[in-house]
């Protein structure tokens, strides 16, 4: 059986990964805020998904969004 090789496409662009590098280090030294209500990050989870929103718009190559 032949072996599958997968292609060496990046999934994420080097602008979305500076992006979510910028939003970490805001949330690490406490500056990060969240949408409207302006409520302090503390998750490293959020400030993920708020630095690839933030590259998303920036129009940098991200995945859409999965559905929740």
């Amino acid at each position: 059986m032949a072996a599958r090789t997968k292609s060496s496409k990046r999934r994420y662009g080097k602008t979305a990964s500076r992006k979510v590098e910028a939003a970490l280090r805001e949330r690490k030294s406490g500056t990060l805020r969240s949408g409207r209500s302006g409520r302090k990050v503390t998750s490293r989870k959020r400030a993920v998904a708020i630095g690839l929103s933030q590259a998303r718009k920036a129009g940098a190559k991200v995945p859409k969004r999965r559905a929740a």
